[in-house]
């Protein structure tokens, strides 16, 4: 049986607060679960002690047997001290996609073509301007 460790969601609609439970991977996220091992409220300030609370002895003793935690559930593990967790990096994250990067190239295009018939269109308006300061010496 493969074992997480991850968030079971309650509270109201808009009011979320979560458990933190020990459950079947293959059990519905709010279903049955074996055991709960803390909470967490996000609507709670961030340095508020009792935003996550968790029994550490229990989260150690299920690693121990092989239970896997969530990213999330990670996160809180790392910041009480029981599991150690590897930084993530995505250098490509803010990087736009193939096709965001091709409706780019185009409107660079079209706005280049707009300016060059613009210039084309002056430029026959500057040479009479030229001109008739020309004659008017």
């Amino acid at each position: 049986m493969a074992l997480s460790i991850r968030l079971s969601r309650g509270g109201s609609k808009k009011r979320p607060y979560y458990r933190i439970v020990v459950a079947d991977a293959r059990s519905p996220r709010d279903g049955k679960f074996i055991e709960r091992i803390g909470s967490y409220n996000p609507l709670l300030a961030k340095d508020d002690e009792k935003r996550v609370v968790l029994d550490t002895d229990r989260a150690k003793h299920w690693l121990g047997v092989g239970a896997q935690p969530t990213d999330r559930v990670a996160r809180f593990l790392d910041v009480a001290g029981v599991k150690e967790r590897a930084a993530r990096n995505n250098p490509q994250k803010a990087e736009p996609g193939e096709k965001a990067k091709e409706r780019a190239e185009e409107r660079a295009e079209k706005a280049k073509a707009a300016e060059e018939a613009a210039a084309e269109a002056n430029k026959p308006a500057a040479a009479e301007a030229e001109t008739a300061d020309a004659t008017a010496e």
